[in-house]
């Protein structure tokens, strides 16, 4: 896919979440994104004549921890799309965006629960230990 191309699903992707599309440099194949309160990135896109991946980074020293999970997808195996790292990129920050993270919702709620149970049974056991 040539770089135009790219540029385009990148602004498509734009259109449905709170980033902007405030950059693309052509020559060195970068598209660079930002989404308030001041979460940037950027996308370096393989060229079509070689193997490369896509590589992900940021250069807000808060912003690229958030990054991993994007980083994890890239280096594992199989061909990924634009589209799809994207939106693992938008998963990553939801957190930094203010959003709740769709995917945790069950766990958060399964969690609440067993740290319920836990801490009935701390109470417990410390009865036990002080008789």
């Amino acid at each position: 896919m040539d770089f135009q191309q790219l540029a385009d699903v990148a602004d498509k992707w734009c259109s449905n979440t709170p980033f902007e599309l405030i950059a693309t440099e052509e020559t060195e194949r970068r598209m660079d994104f930002y989404a308030d309160p001041g979460v940037s990135f950027y996308v370096l896109c393989p060229d079509n004549s070689c193997g490369d991946n896509f590589h992900v980074w940021s250069e807000s020293e808060d912003c690229l921890p958030f990054l991993q999970l994007a980083q994890d997808y890239i280096s594992s195996c199989g061909k990924k799309t634009l589209h799809e790292i994207l939106e693992k990129v938008f998963k990553s920050f939801r957190p930094l965006l203010g959003l709740p993270d769709v995917d945790d919702d069950a766990f958060e709620e399964y969690n609440a629960d067993v740290e319920e149970e836990e801490a009935e049974a701390d109470h417990q056991q410390m009865g036990v230990s002080q008789q």
